[in-house]
């Protein structure tokens, strides 16, 4: 039983967001359109699995059962994870990977942003460190977002379809249970539904450069917090990233 459960929960959130888009990213990993873009996915991979190295390190400890970073990381099954469904779709092209980093890039940021005052101080200090790599993953995806989009005729079609497919994903990383609200209570960090405005504003700011319209509606997807899976690509991801531990329990490396 976890010493602190709604403390647990909220932890593997933000540790399950960063580990499931750490892996989607690397899936780039010599597969990149051209050779910076292939390190610089590599080089965000790191910085987000490395940030849930801290995040699950921080719940293990919240829970109280025994169980490591890589524990929560190699041996839950999918039902078990808390990331929001926008970080686990697949990577399609390069135009639909970069839509997907640069929307949660910036809730990212702004979360990090609020969580480096948390009255956790364990939670301030991960988030300060956090928030340096993910001021560059903002910037990174930004400008790649903003060149493609006011590019060739073939890449704006490309990342206004990418803007198309994963927006409705956006409304879930700001939805407010009752998990963030004992969350709020505590001053650990704000209700996600109160960095939305924020997130609109640099967001639209970025689109209108690259001359990409915001489709209408808000969102339509939703489901991980609740532990209600609807997508089968966190399944399919889990198969591969787990093989290992799985394989072989207990190896280290």
């Amino acid at each position: 039983m976890s010493a602190d459960a709604p403390f647990f929960e909220w932890l593997c959130r933000l540790g399950d967001n960063t580990l499931v888009l750490g892996h989607r990213v690397s899936e780039w990993c010599g597969r990149g359109p051209a050779l910076e873009e292939d390190i610089a996915l590599a080089n965000i991979s790191l910085d987000l699995i490395g940030q849930t190295q801290m995040w699950l390190t921080l719940a293990g400890e919240v829970e109280n059962a025994g169980r490591s970073a890589d524990d929560l990381a190699m041996l839950r099954d999918a039902w078990d994870f808390r990331n929001a469904l926008l970080v686990e779709q697949p990577n399609g092209d390069f135009g639909r990977t970069m839509m997907r980093q640069f929307l949660f890039d910036h809730f990212h940021l702004l979360q990090l942003q609020t969580l480096a005052d948390s009255a956790d101080q364990r939670v301030a200090d991960i988030a300060a460190k956090a928030v340096k790599e993910v001021t560059y993953h903002v910037e990174r995806s930004t400008e790649v977002v903003i060149a493609l989009g006011d590019g060739t005729e073939e890449s704006h079609s490309r990342m206004q379809a990418a803007l198309d497919w994963a927006w409705p994903y956006v409304g879930e990383l700001f939805a407010s249970d009752a998990i963030d609200v004992q969350i709020a209570e505590r001053g650990i960090a704000p209700l996600p539904d109160t960095l939305r405005v924020a997130y609109d504003q640099r967001v639209t700011s970025a689109l209108t450069k690259a001359t990409l319209t915001v489709p209408e509606g808000r969102f339509a997807h939703s489901g991980g917090k609740s532990g209600f899976r609807h997508s089968e690509h966190l399944g399919h991801m889990l198969t591969q990233m787990q093989w290992l531990q799985r394989a072989y329990p207990g190896a280290q490396w």
